[in-house]
Order: structure tokens, then C-alpha cells, then sequence
């Protein structure tokens, strides 16, 4: 599957964004007419303040939900990874929508682990709590050779997920991100990678980038990790993009190297 990893610093505003998106999309088109795929990164659709929801709630079937599908179905591609924010029921959570070319919804996923930190000197506290409710499941499906495991941003630091995910047959990890400047510089890379390795599995993550708003600043440096832990695509700061492919034939020759999956402790 050729794909491309979509680096943006989303505003407030949806048009604004998507806007953005789509020349990036050209762009990697232009590059590669042959991608399937784009990957976007967390809350790709509205940035809000961080401490109040953003007033363009996608929910089932509204104006903002069909922006989102029209743009996998527009352009004929697998829309796959990005999340915002969406009203289910009574409460608002951070979704991961995936779709395929033809505008049908793959799968929908809701962030489990919500962020909270409180870097003193560096960053004002954040804490995604006070704006999102968490989700209680993981999901995963597959495109062709490739079983896709859906995470969001915090998610990256709780290993079990992964772990969960490997059990169910998931050989690629989709982990759309905004990570802040302090803890992307520190550890960004390093979770990427030990996902990678211990799972032997793809990692995806697209990340947000730069000053959204007096409060939130993402450290960008999106990735795509092989299962080895190798560095396959990468943008560093600023929008952009990054075309890659990913190779079924690797996942196989690296998993019958060294069988971990034999071998799990119980």
C-alpha cells in the first residue's frame, strides 16, 4: 500500500484546515499518483483552546461529518488515522474516523487515554478531561494485507493497547497525534520506535505542528517506523508531507526471524 503522512498546525477553522489538507494532498499526488492512502493527524478537523470543546462538533450525518467524508471520497482515497471532535450521545470525545475512497465509514475510534500534564515554566497545564469523555474500546480492521490498529496521541504511552492489538493480528499502528514541544522532544521518538520493535509492527504517526493558540504548541516530527524500528518516511517541522509504502513482505521476513508471537509470557 503506497500512503502519505500529512503533517498540519490546525486552527480553529474547519475550511482552514481542510483546505490545507487538500493542497497537501495534491502535492503528494503529484509526487506519487499511485498512493491509496493519506494519514492525518489528532484533531485535524478544528483545534480548539484546550480548555473548551471547539464549536465545530462533527456528529453522525452533520455538515462537519460530510466535509470529513468528502474529502476521502473527492479525492478516491483511504482517509485513515485523524480524529476530531465529535458529539456521541450526550458527550463529546475525541474520533478517529476512518474512511474508504468510496465515502463509507471503515471504523470509528474514541481516544481511551486523556491527556493531562502540567509542565511548570514550560507549559500551561492541559488536561483533555475537562473537554472529552474517554472511549472504552479498540478497533481495528483491515485493508487488504493490512490490519490496522487505531490509537490516538496519549495512547502511544500505555503499551497494553499495543500489546492488545498485536494479539488481534495487527501488523500496522495508526497513532494520529498532537504532542506537545516538552514531552515530543523528550520521548516522541523513543515510544515510536519501542512500539515498533516489540510489536513488529508498522507505526503511523502523523502529528500536529507549531502555535495553534496561546496554550497549545505541538512538536510535529511526524513518522512512519518499520518494524525493525527503522525511520521509513519522516516530516520534521512546519506542513507537509511524506510519501511511503508499506511492504507486507518485510512484516513477514522480520516476524519469522525472530518468532516473539511464540513466545508471549502468560
Amino acid at each position: 500500500m503506497k500512503a502519505a503522512l500529512i503533517q498540519i498546525t490546525s486552527k480553529l477553522d474547519p475550511k482552514h484546515n481542510l483546505a490545507v489538507i487538500q493542497d497537501l494532498i495534491d502535492q503528494a499526488r503529484a509526487s506519487d499518483p499511485q498512493i491509496q492512502a493519506v494519514f492525518l493527524p489528532e484533531v485535524f478537523y478544528s483545534m480548539s483552546d484546550g480548555k473548551t470543546p471547539t464549536p465545530y462538533l462533527v456528529e453522525d450525518g452533520n455538515e462537519h461529518y460530510k466535509a470529513i467524508q468528502a474529502l476521502a471520497k473527492s479525492n478516491s482515497l483511504y482517509l485513515l488515522g485523524g480524529s476530531a471532535a465529535t458529539m456521541s450521545k450526550d458527550n463529546i470525545v475525541n474520533r478517529s474516523y476512518n474512511f474508504a475512497p468510496d465515502g463509507k465509514l471503515i471504523a470509528a475510534y474514541d481516544k481511551v487515554h486523556l491527556f493531562t500534564i502540567d509542565h511548570k515554566g514550560e507549559s500551561t497545564v492541559l488536561d483533555e478531561a475537562k473537554v472529552y469523555s474517554s472511549g472504552n474500546k479498540l478497533v481495528d480492521f483491515k485493508i487488504g494485507d493490512f490490519h490496522f490498529g487505531i490509537s490516538i496521541c496519549f495512547d502511544l504511552r500505555f503499551p497494553e493497547i499495543y500489546r492488545e492489538y498485536y494479539a488481534r493480528g495487527v501488523n500496522v499502528f495508526s497513532i494520529a497525534s498532537a504532542f506537545t514541544v516538552p514531552t515530543g522532544r523528550a520521548h516522541w521518538l523513543t515510544l515510536l520506535k519501542a512500539r515498533a520493535i516489540e510489536n513488529q509492527s508498522y507505526v503511523i504517526a502523523s502529528d500536529q505542528y507549531g502555535d495553534h493558540n496561546d496554550l497549545i504548541k505541538t512538536w510535529g516530527h511526524s513518522y512512519v517506523i518499520d518494524p525493525w524500528g527503522e525511520v521509513v518516511a519522516e516530516i520534521g517541522e512546519g506542513e507537509g508531507f511524506s510519501n511511503f509504502e508499506l511492504d507486507k513482505n518485510l512484516i513477514q521476513k522480520i516476524r519469522s526471524r525472530m518468532t516473539m508471537h511464540k513466545r508471549q509470557f502468560t
